[in-house]
């Protein structure tokens, strides 16, 4: 046996698409902090990308609540409101200043004027769904299957908001939950948006306050939830093995960052670059070798300012 033949990692094998992606085409990521890694890597090429405007999304019931309204307001053409109650306001943790927030979306949006919260909210969402409604691909990273919903009326939200914790209630959603919550959102989009594919990932993100143990069980939720969607829409929703790439083909904590939990930019790269070698086109795989060196250049950061 010679050396090269001796394999000291498991070699994860990414199945080329029938139908790569092309640079002309539109994309939508939504997610976790995995696809906004991937989504910033489209989006620094210079192709057209939408990521996660709504800010880190986690689980599959606040992702399908997002995909859901935002394609409502984007086709009631201004005539539809997001629900009072997913819309509230806080006292700022400095000034004690009232400051709105939304419970579908992050904390990239919040205003202290009212009037003006209200247009920006709308505006988002309603672009969001204009996005996926003419997207190509709409890739859709879970994080976990853990979320939570306000006591008072089982609002489910994208972000507790530093909101006291006593007000909501935590859920581990299980495969069953998680399928029919899912699988509404196919239907609608089926409907709705024909010609989009939808690529599910699971991001290789540990979820460290639930316990190693509960972060894998969260884990197998989601992936045994996208296998059955996959199988339920198949030529709708495909998989893309990020989760495998990093648990088991890289398999180190040198591609882990420092706290040990995120992956590490290294190993974000390595998975566009087989997403880059496995499913795109290879006029887009050219364009990106000759647009790395504009993106570089974009990425530099000189040392010093003349002005």
């Amino acid at each position: 046996m010679r050396a090269e033949d001796t394999a000291f990692r498991t070699i994860v094998d990414v199945p080329k698409w029938t139908n790569p992606m092309r640079q002309d085409h539109r994309f939508v990521l939504l997610g976790s902090c995995f696809a906004q890694n991937i989504g910033e890597y489209f989006q620094s090429y210079g192709l057209n990308t939408v990521c996660n405007p709504l800010g880190v999304t986690y689980n599959p019931a606040s992702l399908a609540i997002q995909v859901k309204e935002s394609l409502s307001l984007a086709l009631s053409q201004g005539e539809g409101a997001l629900p009072e109650s997913t819309l509230f306001s806080l006292p700022s943790e400095g000034s004690g200043e009232a400051v709105w927030h939304c419970w579908w979306a992050g904390t990239l949006i919040s205003d202290t004027e009212e009037g003006r919260f209200r247009e920006t909210i709308q505006r988002t969402f309603s672009k969001l769904g204009e996005a996926i409604l003419t997207a190509n691909y709409l890739f859709i990273t879970l994080g976990t299957n853990v979320c939570y919903r306000l006591r008072e009326n089982g609002l489910t939200v994208t972000n507790c908001h530093k909101a006291p914790s006593r007000i909501f209630e935590e859920v581990a959603l299980d495969v069953g939950a998680c399928l029919e919550t899912l699988g509404n959102m196919m239907d609608l989009l089926s409907e709705k948006c024909p010609k989009l594919q939808v690529v599910f990932t699971v991001s290789p993100y540990r979820y460290k306050k639930y316990g190693f143990h509960g972060s894998q069980l969260a884990k197998a939720t989601l992936l045994l939830t996208i296998d059955k969607i996959c199988h339920l829409y198949p030529e709708k929703a495909s998989y893309f093995p990020a989760y495998e790439l990093v648990l088991d083909d890289l398999r180190d904590y040198r591609f882990y960052a420092d706290d040990m939990i995120h992956p590490a930019p290294t190993a974000v790269r390595y998975i566009w670059q087989k997403m880059a070698e496995n499913c795109m086109d290879k006029n887009m795989q050219q364009y990106l070798k000759d647009y790395e060196p504009t993106r570089k250049a974009k990425e530099h950061k000189p040392f010093y300012h003349t002005p």
